[in-house]
């Protein structure tokens, strides 16, 4: 589970952009088996339009309403339980990744990046 950071990227739409992608971009949060923040993930590629079989190897933007939406759910410790294949179980110091996720997204956004989420499985 990877988020990425590009500067002076703009994909042409919020999901499945990956014909798109910069060739510099970089990896600058990485989560190992967290499959309720997964599950989260998937609910906003789907919501914007993500219509993959698998939610695998398939990107979708993050904005800041997103964030916004992921922190509220860290908070109130509500992200949505995800089972399944290869996934393991979110444990309580997931929640310390995940706050240190939404403080380096939101500088990144702030600083002129575009960001997004994409996992591998």
């Amino acid at each position: 589970m990877y988020a990425y950071k590009a500067k002076d990227f703009k994909p042409s739409k919020p999901v499945d952009f990956e014909e798109e992608l910069p060739s510099e971009f970089q990896e600058f949060f990485y989560w190992r088996k967290h499959p309720d923040m997964h599950g989260l993930m998937e609910s906003i590629y789907r919501e914007k339009g993500g219509d993959a079989e698998s939610f695998n190897c398939v990107p979708v933007q993050i904005t800041e309403d997103d964030l916004e939406r992921i922190a509220a759910h860290v908070i109130d410790e509500t992200l949505p339980k995800t089972q399944g294949f290869f996934f393991g179980e979110s444990s309580e110091e997931d929640r310390d990744d995940d706050i240190r996720f939404l403080s380096e997204a939101r500088e990144a956004i702030s600083s002129g990046y575009t960001i997004w989420y994409n996992s591998w499985w």
